[in-house]
């Protein structure tokens, strides 16, 4: 394993830490955008439906995904421009 990769994965930790709670807060917001009032249903929320249910979970799985890919991205090239060498 290259010492940049062994050298970027606190760093790595450290992001994805920072991109779930990101992500969390952004869902939330989507979800009261939608005109929901009520935090996102859980899959075993027994007073939602199935549509209901199945949205926010693709809702919130869109915007981790999204968040996630542009954090990772973020500190890669940070990365490249602080040692010269890209951790992936």
């Amino acid at each position: 394993m290259k010492a940049s990769k062994i050298a970027y994965k606190p760093v790595g930790l450290a992001l994805g830490a920072v991109s779930g709670m990101l992500a969390g807060a952004l869902s939330k917001q989507a979800w009261k955008l939608l005109g929901h009032d009520e935090d996102a249903p859980d899959a075993t929320d027994e007073d939602r439906g199935w549509g209901e249910v199945l949205l926010a979970a693709t809702l919130q799985g869109a915007i981790f995904a999204g968040v996630k890919a542009a954090v990772d991205r973020a500190g890669a090239a940070g990365t490249r421009r602080l040692t010269g060498t890209w951790p992936g």
